[in-house]
């Protein structure tokens, strides 16, 4: 009864002419719906059965197992108590190894049949060969050792199974040196297409891609599907996607056609490569073979067009074939949430019943990219609640930014106490974050306590921590961090003296400035960007040494020239009085930046303020002329969990009577105190 419609007619016949079916009918019947995914059918019959063998028991926990009902399958087990044999302890065995948080009763279970040598049921090659995946699986290579010593003591070592199951462990625990003691170990006649694709799979897991090439490449007769599929996710997984795509064209010139793990690590290359091209190409291929149906190849050709920000096709693709695909709903969420559409990738976040890290993470990234930090914080307590434990980098580094935006230190008070509770490795970006942070919110010292707790310190915490000590006025620490930084080994970048210059801009410190960016320049070769130059420019102008910024601006090429450089200088020619050069950066201005409705203002106030009416009339009426606008200045508050934002002139607050009753006391209070 190998046809599902000859089984139906089978027992059809049987049940209505009223036959007892006999055991080896039934045992038949329980393989036959299982094998074609008809468990409660095949579970009828069984149940039916006056008489069962230790086939019948093996046939029906087998199929349980297939199906990942461990729970049902030990049930049979425990009721199939004078039913057992070795095939009965294996099938379980192998479904609680496969099975996620069975791990432990799999080793329990191997234990049990290591005690059964009295009644017969001691274990064999497939025993071991289970027991080394597991290993695998949970990468403990003591345990898997043990098992290579009793498969050497037993006998087992020897078959080809025996073999690729020992290579696979090892390489999966990381223990290259065994892998290649296992593999030396082999005669070259031996060698087969299991042991060889092992192999293949051990050398691209360490990133050795040559000796993969050169074990591909002996006994090529052996090369098959498998072997070309490993080649290429080798090439993949270590970042040469150029040539994992070669190897999948020249795959098909050597006769083999590309399977559904071939169309999807391409399509894993397509999406790191952001090749909308290749993308298309195998989507058109996928089309024509009907592969679709694969969850993985389907989820595959959405993440491409995602990854490509193609959200119209992604969206055709995802309503297709991708809906009730979990995979293609987590690339729809990073699609929207990487182009700021965050009403999109909410919609689609809370219909998901399981949610992953790359989920949550691309949710919070994308608040933070269309600078949303209250939805950050909202976001950031139903992470909390659901996973008990913040541990991922990135979510972190989130929250925290989302704190930093908001200048709101208790939100991040209770991330850091929350950390500590939950007994958090801090490593460098954690510590880093949390420096930022604090420094953001106004709290240097809790920024250097956080610091100092730092064993490991690279350049991006000592910049954070510049940073905030030259925002708030501590320039003497701001220049001592930059000594220690440099004592300690670590190279300064472009944002180091971007933070120091700050320093020297703010403090007016002239000779402390040419002397950083000397340094910068000449000892660190680091070419000025805009943000020093604007620096030196302002420090210049605030401490009425317009010469030498004339002459800083003669230095900069015409095409690093940029609205920002030019804004500084206006202002450094403004509190030098400086009028005539005015007009000349008026011109240059506007002509760069003349969209920008500041610019004018910028513009307009210079001239009132040196007593130049009549121009600043003109720019005034050429900012109407071209309807410009500026943007309104906000401030907000975080009070009670809550933000409060605030505009001038404002009356969309909930509670703007109240705050304007306020805002008249405290300006009635402050008039009359000072009369």
């Amino acid at each position: 009864m190998n046809c599902l419609n000859h089984g139906f007619l089978h027992h059809t016949r049987s049940v209505k002419a009223g036959l007892t079916l006999t055991t080896i009918s039934s045992n038949q019947l329980v393989d036959l719906y299982s094998r074609n995914g008809l468990l409660q059918e095949a579970r009828k019959v069984f149940d039916e059965m006056p008489e069962r063998n230790v086939y019948s028991w093996n046939a029906m926990i087998s199929a349980y197992v297939k199906f990942k009902d461990s729970k049902e399958a030990r049930k049979l087990f425990r009721t199939a108590n004078a039913e057992r044999d070795l095939v009965t302890y294996n099938t379980l065995l192998s479904g609680f190894a496969k099975a996620d948080g069975c791990e432990s009763e799999a080793i329990e279970m191997f234990g049990e049949m290591q005690r059964k040598k009295e009644d017969g049921i001691w274990f064999d090659g497939f025993t071991l060969t289970t027991m080394l995946k597991l290993s695998a699986k949970l990468t403990n290579a003591f345990y898997g050792e043990q098992l290579h010593g009793v498969m050497v003591k037993t006998g087992n070592d020897a078959s080809k199974f025996a073999v690729s199951s020992l290579i696979h462990m090892y390489s999966k625990c990381g223990k290259f040196k065994e892998v290649c003691n296992v593999f030396d170990g082999l005669c070259v006649e031996f060698i087969d297409g299991v042991t060889k694709n092992a192999m293949l799979a051990a050398y691209c897991r360490v990133g050795d891609i040559e000796r993969a090439l050169s074990i591909f490449w002996r006994n090529p007769e052996l090369n098959g599907t498998v072997s070309w599929n490993t080649l290429i996710w080798g090439y993949t997984q270590n970042g040469f996607e150029e040539e994992a795509l070669k190897m999948a064209v020249r795959m098909e010139e050597s006769g083999l056609k590309w399977d559904e793990h071939t169309t999807a690590v391409v399509l894993n290359v397509a999406s790191s490569l952001k090749s909308l091209k290749i993308g298309k190409e195998v989507h058109g291929r996928v089309l024509k073979n009907g592969s679709y149906s694969n969850k993985f190849i389907s989820s595959g050709i959405v993440d491409v067009y995602c990854k490509c920000g193609d959200m119209k096709y992604a969206e055709s693709v995802h309503l297709l074939y991708g809906f009730s695909n979990l995979y293609s709903n987590y690339s729809m969420i990073v699609g929207y949430s990487s182009q700021g559409k965050m009403v999109e990738a909410k919609r689609l976040f809370d219909s998901l019943s399981e949610k992953n890290l790359v989920v949550w993470t691309a949710m919070f990234l994308g608040y933070l990219k269309v600078c949303q930090p209250d939805s950050v914080l909202e976001l950031a307590r139903e992470f909390i609640a659901k996973e008990t434990k913040v541990t991922d980098s990135l979510v972190m580094v989130s929250i925290l930014g989302a704190c930093s935006l908001l200048a709101s230190i208790q939100p991040g008070k209770e991330i850091h106490g929350h950390s500590l509770r939950t007994g958090i490795l801090m490593d460098k970006k954690h510590v880093t974050a949390f420096v930022d942070m604090y420094s953001k919110c106004g709290n240097v010292e809790y920024a250097a306590k956080v610091f100092d707790s730092g064993a490991e310190r690279d350049t991006v915490m000592y910049n954070a921590m510049i940073s905030g000590c030259a925002h708030h006025g501590h320039d003497a620490k701001s220049f001592q961090l930059f000594e220690d930084m440099t004592e300690a080994g670590l190279k300064p970048d472009e944002v180091t003296f971007i933070a120091l210059l700050s320093t020297c801009r703010h403090r007016r410190l002239v000779l402390e400035g040419e002397k950083y960016f000397k340094l910068m320049t000449e000892v660190y070769n680091i070419s000025p960007e805009v943000c020093h130059y604007t620096c030196m420019i302002d420090l210049y102008g605030k401490t009425g040494r317009l010469d030498k910024a004339i002459e800083l601006m003669k230095g900069i090429n015409q095409v690093e020239e940029d609205a920002v450089t030019l804004g500084a200088f206006l202002n450094a020619c403004n509190l030098n009085k400086n009028t005539d050069l005015l007009r000349e950066v008026e011109v240059k201005l506007l002509d760069i930046d003349g969209c920008n409705g500041s610019r004018y203002v910028h513009l307009a106030n210079s001239y009132a303020s040196s007593g130049r009416w009549d121009e600043m009339r003109q720019i005034r009426n050429r900012m109407r002329g071209k309807e410009l606008g500026k943007f309104n200045g906000c401030s907000w508050a975080y009070i009670d969990n809550q933000l409060h934002m605030f505009r001038s002139s404002d009356i969309s607050h909930f509670r703007t009577e109240a705050v304007y009753t306020m805002l008249h006391f405290v300006t009635k209070d402050s008039t009359e105190t000072i009369a």
